[in-house]
């Protein structure tokens, strides 16, 4: 019995791995690009902060808007809207600053499940300092 014993349970381990049970992981699939139809305001004074509200579809509950390329803290108002506080700071000087949204990269599910989701970023708008 000990015999068979030795012999089955490497064999088992050996059918187990080769039938897919080992570690596999999934790359991540492009995920959910959103757009950006209209900001508002579209212009503001320089050094004059303002909450910045950014239209348009698909953005995802932890998505965030960026202000020339870096993330601002955002409110999620719906799948279709998300603000912002653009502090003076920002708007020190007369110019234009580019806007975008980014939907966050989300992790695979399990052992077996998918490799999650890149993070996807809109089209850019202008906004112009006046």
């Amino acid at each position: 019995m000990k015999t068979l014993k030795t012999a089955v349970v490497p064999a088992l381990v050996i059918v187990s791995l080769a039938c897919g049970y080992g570690s596999k992981t999934y790359p991540p699939v492009a995920g959910t690009v959103p757009a950006i139809t209209q900001l508002s305001p579209t212009n503001g004074a320089a050094g004059a902060g303002f909450i910045l509200t950014v239209n348009g579809s698909n953005f995802a509950t932890a998505a965030t808007i960026n202000w020339n390329g870096t993330a601002q803290t955002t409110t999620y108002v719906t799948g279709g809207q998300l603000t912002t506080n653009i502090p003076a700071t920002l708007v020190a000087a007369a110019g234009t600053a580019q806007v975008t949204v980014t939907n966050p990269a989300t992790p695979g599910t399990g052992m077996y499940g998918s490799g999650g989701t890149l993070a996807e970023t809109s089209n850019a708008m202008a906004f112009t300092i006046n």
